[in-house]
């Protein structure tokens, strides 16, 4: 099949959750079918590291239109639109959209995430199928970051965003999911929570995965028995609050009764709030690093505060494919289907239990070994990347024979 991705930013460098699943799909994918790519892109630079691509699919890069805070601040109110869907707007996109629809027969258009779905819609006008990789929920992930911080007075202007921002959305990924050929989420909690809000259409479940074979433990793993890890994007707004939570009401209980205890942070453009949590000795950060790979093997235990968010989270799978023992809370886990807590993966909710989890793992080592074995046999069995890009191979030939 000829296939055209749309995407919202380069897909390499793969050093976040939407540039791994992207970069992943299309790398596994381009094997067996002919593969376009047209992204957006935000700097020369990132055009530049972005050629890689080029290896796997016919790459054409667009500038990433720009909108000023106070015209997103207008919209966030005026428009009856969401702000993701006004993220991505681009007279220049459209132009070249329609360009290559002109020159070439594709097979089908995929809009990676919802901010590219205006443009899976324009495909679709013009007489191409058209699917979108709905990465998350949205709606749902605006809906709970808004329970969450309403609790705190500091963050009342961003529940009142969140308030706002998830209504819109709600409505917004309703008419998408129901117009588009398919629509592709990354667990059945995802697909739950859209049929809620009126999505008829089949939704196919295509998860997030990880590649077992990069992502495997050293033997034996060099861990500091003191020594958390937490990875992720630093600038997404529920890795921050997870991080403020955990180093503000978790890491004290756990460094009351362990002292030598500390915690290494590791992941792409920290915020300003997320560098305000440095402590020498304590928290250690280490931004944009070249690969997350060799922390895994270094930590004695992963942690996954999260409070917010949703579909199944690429560092999880990380954590579980490198045998690296994991304390997560049930929002963490959300969308794993198969994974069985005391079994793979220790799971706590409040402050107190996650300390006394996470104290429970460095202390028993024997348990965190046994638990960490079988959460790797489980994810190389079920999450590797070959064996989802076979899921999203099966829901295209439906529209392929359909």
């Amino acid at each position: 099949m000829r296939i055209l991705f749309l995407t919202p930013y380069p897909a390499y460098p793969a050093n976040s959750g939407g540039t791994q699943r992207m970069f992943q799909l299309m790398r596994e994918l381009s094997s067996q079918h002919e593969l376009w790519c047209l992204s957006l892109s935000p700097s020369h630079k990132a055009s530049a590291a972005a050629q890689p691509l080029n290896h796997y699919c016919h790459l054409t890069l667009i500038p990433a239109p720009q909108r000023s805070l106070a015209k997103r601040a207008w919209t966030t109110l005026a428009s009856p639109l969401p702000d993701m869907a006004l993220r991505a707007p681009s007279a220049l996109f459209r132009s070249a959209l329609a360009s290559l629809l002109n020159t070439n027969r594709f097979d089908l258009v995929q809009a990676e995430s919802i901010e590219m779905a205006q443009y899976a819609l324009q495909a679709q006008r013009l007489g191409v199928p058209a699917t979108l990789d709905q990465w998350n929920a949205e709606y749902l992930l605006q809906q709970r970051a808004a329970q969450t911080d309403r609790q705190q007075p500091k963050r009342w202007h961003a529940a009142l965003y969140s308030a706002i921002q998830w209504r819109k959305l709600a409505r917004y990924e309703r008419f998408v999911c129901n117009q588009l050929d398919q629509t592709y989420v990354v667990s059945p909690e995802d697909r739950t929570m859209l049929q809620k809000i009126g999505v008829t259409k089949q939704l196919y479940v295509v998860p997030n995965g990880v590649d077992s074979q990069q992502f495997s433990p050293s033997q034996p793993r060099q861990f500091d028995p003191n020594t958390l890890l937490f990875t992720g994007s630093l600038d997404f707004r529920p890795n921050i609050d997870a991080l403020r939570w955990f180093v503000q009401e978790v890491l004290p209980l756990i460094r009351a009764e362990r002292p030598a205890t500390k915690l290494l942070i590791v992941g792409r453009a920290p915020t300003a709030a997320v560098l305000q949590l440095a402590q020498p000795g304590v928290i250690d950060i280490m931004p944009n690093v070249p690969s997350v790979q060799p922390y895994f093997n270094q930590a004695a235990v992963f942690v996954l505060p999260m409070r917010m968010g949703g579909g199944v989270r690429l560092k999880l799978l990380e954590a579980l494919a490198t045998e690296t023992p994991l304390v997560s809370t049930t929002m963490g886990a959300d969308g794993v289907t198969g994974l069985v807590p005391n079994q793979h993966c220790l799971l706590a909710d409040t402050p107190h239990a996650f300390a006394q989890a996470t104290l429970k793992l460095l202390h028993d080592r024997q348990l965190a070994q046994r638990l960490a074995t079988a959460a790797r046999s489980f994810v190389a069995a079920n999450y590797d990347w070959q064996a989802i890009t076979g899921r999203l191979q099966q829901a295209w030939g439906e529209i392929s024979h359909g």
